[in-house]
């Protein structure tokens, strides 16, 4: 069994404690702004809002996470986080809370939330050894996803019995809980010489990213392309797709809609997990493999809508339909901690930061192009949804052949980086 030192033990349990802290308190918003408002348009524009700075700052945040501390960045953002709901439960105190208010005070942490993670991405190598990269950073993955898994339980109970204010103050808890831990972590860091004003030394620094990503590492900038290619054609069909297929075409019931949720959710762990077994087995030449996989569990999804199959009943369309999902989840999971343990791996610590987080932030750009493409196709082909479906099957078996194609050359990483 892996044993880590005691300074990734203290940033993983961090994570959980934050990361736990501000799923409870965004799912109780969500409800709070339904039962006031009635209205989930009104919710789905302040998550609109709340998640632009993900892709705006996200770059910036990693220039910060390679210019400064990281530990002590994690430590500032958990503390900034923690004011804030002081601040927003002295409000809840003193009166109702604007509609307003609560969409500032979920972009307020939206920002904070995007300038923490790629400190913490860029700490795990130097936290680990590079044997063990593949393994953290599956734990780190399944800490976010158990969060996600439990908070809405936890988050559920807190309103219903105790209300908006006690989410809020248990919240602040876990944020100011989180912070006091991280600061006995140790993570080496070397300082940097600045030139000129910390604005410009930032843009520098933003720019150097950029340049290593698109010209001096081939590789990097093909893996971004395909990470690109993915939120833009297949994770956008999890997001609109399957919860359209489940309460839309199988009309799902609410309870069985939540347990769908849980079990893509609970997939998300259990690939976290089965990165360490198999680690060694990856490869970068086989990447395409995995896509290929992923493909043909697509098909099966088509058949599952397909008329002939729902007229037999409710159950055996939405069984092979949801095991089908769940294997997906599974192999997207273990190729996308892969495939960020070898970026990892393959990129000076200095940059490390910025790389991160110039790949996400073109990931998340390509994300609402692929929702409102599947929005119009769904909406195309409500009577024929596996006709959509199929589309998706098509193109992952053409990203996978693009995926051969682009990587064939990378040889030496080949055998460098296998885990």
């Amino acid at each position: 069994m892996e044993r880590f030192n005691k300074n990734f033990i203290l940033m993983v349990i961090g994570q959980i404690i934050s990361i736990f802290g501000s799923s409870v308190l965004r799912f109780a918003l969500s409800l709070y702004v339904l039962d006031t408002t009635g209205r989930a348009d009104i919710f789905a524009v302040l998550l609109a809002v709340s998640t632009l700075p993900v892709i705006v700052l996200s770059p910036i945040g990693g220039a910060i996470a390679d210019r400064w501390n990281r530990r002590n960045l994690m430590v500032i953002f958990d503390f900034a986080s923690s004011v804030i709901l002081i601040l927003f439960a002295l409000q809840l105190w003193l009166g109702d809370v604007s509609i307003v208010f609560i969409g500032v005070v979920m972009t307020l942490l939206s920002v904070i939330s995007t300038m923490y993670q790629p400190a913490v991405q860029a700490s795990i190598p130097l936290l680990v050894r590079e044997e063990s990269l593949v393994k953290a950073n599956g734990i780190v993955t399944g800490v976010g996803s158990l969060s996600s898994l439990a908070a809405p339980v936890l988050g559920g109970v807190l309103y219903s019995f105790f209300g908006l204010k006690t989410v809020v103050e248990v919240s602040c808890i876990a944020f100011f809980c989180s912070a006091v831990m991280e600061m006995f972590i140790h993570i080496p860091f070397t300082r940097q010489e600045r030139s000129g004003h910390i604005v410009s030394t930032i843009v520098g620094d933003m720019k150097k990213g950029t340049v290593y990503v698109v010209k001096q590492n081939p590789f990097i900038f093909k893996i971004m392309i395909l990470a690109a290619g993915l939120n833009l054609f297949l994770t956008p069909f999890f997001i609109v797709g399957v919860p359209y297929i489940l309460k839309v075409t199988m009309s799902s019931s609410d309870t069985m809609f939540g347990i769908s949720t849980g079990v893509l959710e609970l997939s998300t762990i259990l690939g976290a997990l089965a990165v360490g077994m198999v680690a060694k087995r990856l490869k970068i030449g086989t990447m395409h493999v995995w896509m290929i996989m992923i493909g043909l569990l697509i098909l099966p999804m088509a058949v599952s809508v397909y008329p002939l199959l729902l007229n037999l009943g409710y159950w055996p369309s939405y069984l092979l339909f949801i095991l089908c999902a769940g294997l997906i989840t599974i192999a997207m999971t273990i190729l996308s901690i892969y495939v960020i343990s070898i970026v990892q791996k393959e990129t000076p610590n200095e940059l490390l930061g910025k790389v991160m987080s110039i790949i996400f932030a073109t990931a998340q750009c390509a994300a609402p192009v692929g929702q409102i493409l599947y929005g119009a196709l769904f909406h195309a082909f409500h009577i024929s949804v596996y006709v959509p479906i199929l589309l998706v099957s098509v193109v992952t078996f053409m990203m996978a052949f693009a995926a051969k194609v682009v990587l064939r050359n990378d040889t030496e990483l080949r055998e460098t980086h296998t885990s």
